[in-house]
């Protein structure tokens, strides 16, 4: 359940489904057990290896099954809290509007965009709740809830994915790589490659296929950092109404920028980029030119999912390239 809604209640919700938790944790378990081995051994440090991540896959298995999951159903009021661990039982809890004093809206420490709603009570207790999952209407959202609860002086917080904001901006402005850093990191590259050759020289052992392999496998890594290296600074997204500015470098560290109109979008879809589906979704566009442009790293796929609709309005898209 999201904070987008089919009446004036406002739904959150953190924690997994089950199935999800169910991979994470096979996932997890599959890793530990192939340690399994070292505890057969009579060579000590691997018996000991064995056991500690066994012990540590047996904890995270315990930490991922055993986390809650929380809704939070904010309405004119008052605030209804459930709490569910897997197999267990859900707990309620009901906070009515004359108890609330206070809301503040603090950010995220990993996450520029992601925004929680923290109340304080008369009682003195402070209450967080499940993140907004549409960041692109919180101060909307925000403005509301302190009008329903009467909460005076409640400061909006700085969102640079704003709907009311005339530039939305995701990631952060692109800058070249010095020179310096460039060549030390080609330097390092090849000082890897070379390691194992020289130390078998060094031992007085003639060296084998693999170190020789190694020494030009080094040199072409330090072409392609020394190269390509500016190219993994990323993307900046300027996000308009009518058009999009990509700002991104040229291998050389020279600025590159691309806009991007409603009329040149063949489709726009929500992906998933790295392990997990809570962190690491961004919005990916496909031009009928068959360029294909990825945006920063947002967030779960709600909140990707709410960028990619404002994405859709601001650029006029059809509902036929839309797949969010």
């Amino acid at each position: 359940m999201d904070d987008a809604t089919t009446s004036n209640d406002i739904r959150l919700r953190e924690g997994s489904s089950i199935a999800q938790r169910l991979v994470v944790a096979g996932s997890a378990a599959a890793v530990a057990l192939c340690f399994t081995p070292g505890l057969f051994t009579h060579d000590v440090v691997e018996v000991i290896v064995s056991v500690v991540a066994l012990l540590a896959g047996a904890a995270f298995v315990c930490a991922v099954m055993l986390a809650p999951a929380v809704v939070w159903i904010i309405t004119p009021d008052e605030i209804l809290i459930g709490r569910q661990r897997p197999f267990g039982k859900l707990q309620t809890r009901v906070v009515a509007k004359d108890e609330i004093t206070a809301l503040r809206v603090p950010g995220s420490k990993t996450a520029k965009a992601r925004f929680q709603l923290a109340f304080t009570l008369a009682s003195g207790e402070r209450l967080t709740s499940p993140p907004l999952s549409d960041i692109t209407h919180v101060h909307d959202t925000v403005t509301r809830i302190a009008a329903q609860f009467d909460v005076p002086d409640v400061e909006a917080p700085v969102n640079p994915l704003d709907a009311s904001n005339p530039e939305m901006r995701l990631g952060d402005p692109v800058e070249p790589f010095s020179q310096r850093d460039i060549r030390i990191a080609a330097l390092i590259a090849v000082a890897l490659s070379a390691a194992p050759y020289a130390f078998r020289l060094w031992r007085g052992l003639p060296p084998q296929w693999i170190d020789y392999m190694l020494l030009p496998l080094g040199v072409i890594a330090a072409f392609g950092i020394y190269r390509f290296a500016n190219r993994a600074a990323g993307a900046f997204w300027i996000i308009r109404e009518g058009d999009i500015r990509v700002e991104r470098l040229w291998g050389n560290g020279q600025p590159r920028t691309d806009h991007i109109e409603g009329r040149e979008v063949k489709a726009i879809a929500v992906e998933r980029r790295g392990r997990s589906e809570d962190e690491h979704c961004i919005v990916t566009i496909r031009l009928q030119s068959g360029r294909r442009f990825r945006s920063p790293r947002i967030g779960s796929r709600n909140e990707a999912r709410a960028v990619g609709v404002e994405i859709v309005r601001r650029l006029g898209i059809g509902a036929e390239a839309c797949q969010i």
